[in-house]
């Protein structure tokens, strides 16, 4: 069947939208993908919603927050109609989307998550069923509700030499372990591209450092490298997770720009060594997904600390932009046939459980036939 998944990530920088063919389980085909760019204004409202909801106690009410769901809903619907167009398919073929919205909180230590987004508004905006809401049932179990990704990376690798690892440098690191027998193993390494963007956004005005270059001009500052490791996220055992305000830029003020961002690259590549140090058995390949495959000094700086070559997962076929998207398409057909998503090698959660919120899209036929009857 047909499904298509969407996702906003932390940089907030835009939409990924993703088409697949899939069973939900061991059948995966890549269709068609899109990036939507958010505005700067879009991007200061998500932003600011952002900074609001980290001051709840738990998720509630503001008029901010309205806003930016609305504004995620919209723009979530403008990118399923330019991925239809693209790949030239009808809403009516699309058995469902994904929506995994815009996550504004990240609290499973107090028992929730929040992602803003209608999947409501979405499935009457788009005219296609809508799972969202896909790791609420997780944390409300107990679960970290993160990562939620690890049964889409084993199926896309189901053909490589097993143990392998795929590794996700989002705004937050993410890495999935899977094992000779497919066991599974997951759980957030630390920040990943976050605390650079941050930083060079801070002191340059750029998005992103481009290439790594910034970091490639600069020095590593180990004495505050080492105080960023003494955090008590890394004494936790996995499966765990964060919020990317977990970490802050903080202890690489007074440093230059370039060698905050050195820092922060490397403090990066130590989050994935400390990670590939608790794993059972080391892979025997690292496939990186996400933005920061795109870094090579990033990828160099990993290589160098945990002595695996990174594999930019576009080498193994895979469209590395796309993964996340691909896998919230996944996640949504598996929500909707009753298989699990989460695990408990993968969140934590006591055991494997599925998850998700279905929205309708309105039947206009039918109703119309009611109408008239």
């Amino acid at each position: 069947m047909l499904a298509i998944g969407l996702m906003s990530g932390t940089s907030l920088d835009g939409i990924d939208a993703a088409l697949i063919e899939t069973d939900g389980e061991d059948q995966v085909r890549a269709m068609a993908f899109v990036g939507q760019p958010y505005t700067d204004e879009d991007r200061a409202t998500l932003a600011a919603a952002t900074e609001l909801a980290l001051l709840f106690d738990d998720p509630g009410e503001h008029p901010l927050l309205t806003r930016a769901e609305q504004l995620l809903t919209r723009t979530h619907a403008a990118a399923v109609a330019a991925l239809l167009a693209q790949a030239d398919v009808a809403a009516r073929a699309v058995e469902a989307i994904g929506f995994h919205g815009q996550t504004v909180a990240h609290r499973p230590d107090r028992g929730w998550t929040w992602q803003l987004g209608d999947g409501a508004a979405l499935a009457a905006a788009t005219g296609i069923d809508v799972v969202a809401g896909l790791r609420t049932a997780d944390v409300a179990a107990g679960g970290q509700g993160a990562p939620l990704l690890p049964i889409y990376h084993a199926a896309l690798a189901a053909d490589m030499a097993r143990p392998v690892a795929v590794l996700n440098l989002g705004g937050v690191g993410n890495i999935t372990w899977i094992g000779a027998d497919g066991d599974l193993i997951a759980f957030d390494t630390g920040p990943a591209n976050g605390l650079v963007d941050s930083w060079v956004e801070q002191e340059t005005g750029a998005r992103f450092d481009a290439d790594g270059a910034l970091a490639a001009a600069g020095r590593i500052d180990e004495t505050v490298l080492t105080g960023m490791l003494d955090h008590p996220f890394f004494d936790l055992a996995p499966p765990k997770s964060l919020d990317r305000h977990d970490f802050t830029i903080q202890p690489a003020r007074g440093l230059s720009a370039a060698d905050g961002a050195a820092t922060l690259t490397a403090f990066t590549a130590a989050c994935v060594a400390e990670a590939i140090d608790r794993l059972p058995v080391r892979p025997q390949a690292l496939v990186v997904a996400g933005g920061g495959r795109r870094n090579p000094t990033m990828l160099k700086m990993i290589a160098e600390r945990t002595g695996l070559t990174p594999i930019p997962s576009d080498g193994v076929g895979w469209n590395g932009d796309a993964v996340e998207a691909e896998g919230f398409a996944y996640l949504a057909v598996r929500s909707r046939k009753g298989l699990p998503i989460s695990f408990p090698g993968t969140t934590g959660v006591p055991m494997p459980l599925t998850g998700g919120s279905f929205h309708a899209a309105p039947r206009v036929g039918l109703a119309l036939r009611v109408v008239g009857a």
